[in-house]
């Protein structure tokens, strides 16, 4: 099994529903997110997927929270934006993204959202 893991970074507010304490309030975080994908096989220039090319494919999930408050967006309107379900929302944009370029041949190990340096949270499968 072949792994590659690249990482990105976004500005984005939000607040909690349903939780009793500061991040009841609207505040905001430079969140970074780190994604890994798997393969059993390579591509003709040996690569499981070229960074450049899971940059691209990260890019539109990235630009659609960017500096934006995650509570308008959806899912968000439903589910709260809590780091556990931004690491959900991006494994499974991400998944679908590859899926069409791939043809299944790569898809997302995981997906880790950092919060702050020091509080992070993953979704995989």
């Amino acid at each position: 099994m072949y792994e590659v893991t690249v990482e990105g970074g976004f500005s984005s507010g939000h607040y909690l529903r349903n939780y009793k304490g500061k991040c009841e309030n609207p505040h905001g975080h430079n969140y970074k997110v780190r994604i890994t994908l798997r393969g059993e096989t390579l591509d003709k220039a040996g690569l499981l997927l070229d960074f450049r090319d899971l940059k691209q494919v990260m890019r539109p999930v990235i630009d659609r929270i960017d500096h934006q408050m995650l509570n308008d967006l959806e899912p968000f309107t439903e589910i709260n934006p809590s780091a556990e379900n931004l690491a959900r929302f991006f494994y499974d944009e991400t998944n679908r993204q590859l899926a069409e370029m791939t043809g299944g041949r790569v898809r997302v190990k995981d997906c880790t959202i950092y919060e702050t340096d020091t509080t992070t949270a993953t979704y995989y499968e």
